[in-house]
């Protein structure tokens, strides 16, 4: 027999990465970040900002565990999360609630929360957007959550595809999230860098004129080229 959970589990005591660690992320566009890491570490395409004008971010996270049409993860992670912490909140995709609301993103802005990302639903788009608070959600509906539990908050959850755990450094911008793993961050910021400075070299010969990119030509040169 399976005996209830408690109503809220927290889980304290995680690594926090040093905030100039923090600030050498801030400005990175996630399309460049996820060419740092080989290519991946962005949550669900579908994981979009509520306001596009306002969706530049970055800071550690918090994760958070808000099981489907509740609302008890998202309410834990807001006691527990401290000024520039981004939640982290997976709501296993549910769609027949939203897991916020424009009141808790006003809480979470005042708090100086840096974000708030959830595979789940929000409600109030208009209240959340004059919050101020950068928020992604997979879409909107008017209903409400529950508030009976269970909940968790500190534990790695699995978000849009993405292991995270709380401490990992997240990144985004109008478009998407990217995770970027705490054991990582200073390997990914050295390629980061070799990434801008290559996309800056490439953007000014297309400026100037360029009609290909170096890469493409070694596409050309191993292709089998077929004469009709």
């Amino acid at each position: 027999m399976i005996e209830n959970p408690p109503l809220l589990t927290i889980h304290r005591g995680h690594r926090r990465p040093d905030s100039k660690l923090i600030e050498a992320f801030r400005g990175a566009l996630t399309s460049h970040l996820v060419d740092a890491m080989e290519g991946r570490g962005a949550v669900d395409w579908r994981i979009k900002p509520l306001d596009p004008a306002n969706a530049s971010f970055v800071g550690p996270a918090l994760t958070a565990h808000a099981f489907p049409a509740d609302f008890y993860g998202v309410a834990g992670a807001a006691m527990e999360a401290v000024a520039g912490d981004v939640i982290m909140c997976t709501n296993e995709h549910y769609t027949g609630t939203a897991v916020i609301g424009d009141l808790a993103a006003g809480v979470l802005r005042n708090k100086g929360v840096a974000a708030f990302v959830t595979d789940g639903l929000a409600r109030d788009r208009a209240g959340i957007v004059a919050a101020g608070l950068p928020l992604f959600a997979t879409g909107i509906v008017p209903n409400s959550p529950a508030s009976s539990g269970p909940g968790q908050v500190g534990a790695p959850v699995v978000l849009g595809g993405v292991l995270v755990s709380s401490g990992d450094i997240v990144v985004g911008d109008a478009d998407g999230v990217v995770v970027v793993p705490l054991a990582q961050a200073e390997n990914v910021l050295a390629r980061l860098r070799a990434v801008q400075a290559a996309e800056q070299k490439a953007e000014a010969a297309v400026k100037t004129g360029a009609t290909s990119l170096p890469s493409w030509h070694e596409v050309m040169r191993h292709a089998r080229i077929i004469e009709s």
